[in-house]
């Protein structure tokens, strides 16, 4: 079983990487190690040591922090009822908010919440 912290941490690194528009072997060039590490860091099955933190923080254009945001005592994500973003919803978020702000992109969104509704 994975460190809840391990875990944590590897869905914040996925999710910023996903954000960036990089791909596992982009990012893993970034930091000089194989796309693989990445993969087991984003998995929580390895855990990340703090000069290695310090790396993806850069890498990824972050404080270091922003890998604990939204970690504390509180209930796991599962238990709470929060499903973690998948690939596609960040990649939807990312391409909406390339989109200039007005009318085109509030009908983006209006279509998009459209076909989450039932019926």
């Amino acid at each position: 079983m994975y460190h809840r912290t391990d875990v944590h941490i590897g869905r914040r690194i996925r999710e910023r990487r996903i954000a960036k528009g990089l791909s596992q072997a982009a990012l893993a060039e970034r930091l000089a190690i194989t796309f693989q590490q990445v993969q087991k860091y984003e998995s929580g099955a390895n855990r990340v040591g703090g000069s290695r933190l310090w790396e993806l923080s850069k890498a990824l254009a972050v404080p270091v922090g922003y890998f604990f945001e939204g970690l504390d005592d509180s209930p796991t994500e599962a238990q709470a009822g929060v499903t973690p973003l998948s690939r596609q919803s960040l990649e939807l978020a990312r391409a909406i908010n390339a989109v200039p702000e007005g009318e085109i992109k509030e009908q983006v969104i209006r279509l998009v919440k459209a076909f989450t509704r039932p019926g």
